[in-house]
């Protein structure tokens, strides 16, 4: 049964960094998409990162361009989510999901086929 774990969450200040890493029982190159998704408390569940396993094409949502990168490392079956200059409205559960194909750029919510159980990220002033 093909499960993902996250790790990598806790508590860190304004400004601070945090780098999660989502570990896959499978070859994620078997998949097409893997990404990174969060939950704040009282609020839906929203993207934050994409990324392609064929070429390591990535997408940012708006809210996270220029301080997260996503990445993956094949040979491990791990990807990765390094979060710098994080804010407050980045609290929240953080979840690695992966998809098959998709005829969209980024895929859709709908897309994605596998998720972890999320690690917490807190970010405090």
């Amino acid at each position: 049964q093909l499960t993902l774990v996250e790790s990598g969450g806790g508590l860190a200040q304004v400004g601070g960094s945090l780098r999660l890493s989502c570990a896959v029982s499978e070859f994620i190159s078997d998949y097409y998409v893997l990404g990174w998704f969060r939950q704040a408390p009282g609020k839906a569940r929203e993207s934050v990162a994409c990324i392609a396993s064929v070429d390591g094409t990535t997408h940012y949502w708006k809210s996270v361009r220029g301080r997260f990168t996503i990445s993956i490392d094949k040979a491990k079956n791990a990807v990765f989510l390094q979060m710098n200059s994080l804010k407050s409205e980045d609290t929240g559960t953080y979840y690695c999901a992966l998809g098959g194909a998709s005829r969209i750029w980024p895929p859709a919510d709908t897309d994605y086929d596998h998720w972890g159980q999320g690690t917490p990220v807190t970010v405090s002033s």
